[in-house]
């Protein structure tokens, strides 16, 4: 219900917006990704553990209808075009399929690679 009325809410704009239920994310997540995640306390939790730094920032509508901003790591690298892993949670592979997607997507990124490889097309 709630993804439909953001899908709705959100049809004007020239971006795909995702909502998305986090607080089941460690039901499925060892299954889909090979590791194991535990249940998130918070949000904020989750949104820390993104594969990529860039991508670990949250929005919503404060109860005074203020946006409000959650990004532990900051926005330097999403204003900066940067993409950077965040090692807290997702492996490599996770990283790796993102990347490469966003790649595509966006060709002006800077796509930093995983620490202990030198390239983003192995593993």
């Amino acid at each position: 219900m709630a993804i439909q009325a953001g899908r709705a809410a959100f049809a004007g704009l020239p971006c795909e917006v995702e909502i998305r239920n986090e607080a089941r994310v460690h039901v499925w997540y060892e299954e889909h990704f090979g590791v194991p995640c535990p249940a998130y306390t918070s949000t904020e939790a989750a949104i820390a553990t993104f594969p990529a730094v860039a991508s670990c920032i949250g929005v919503r509508l404060g109860p005074d209808d203020a946006w409000q901003i959650y990004a532990p790591y900051g926005v330097s690298d999403l204003l900066s075009l940067i993409v950077r892993p965040n090692l807290t949670l997702a492996p490599r592979h996770v990283y790796v399929a993102k990347v490469q997607r966003w790649r595509t997507q966006w060709p002006g990124l800077t796509i930093l690679p995983w620490p202990e490889a030198g390239l983003l097309t192995d593993g």
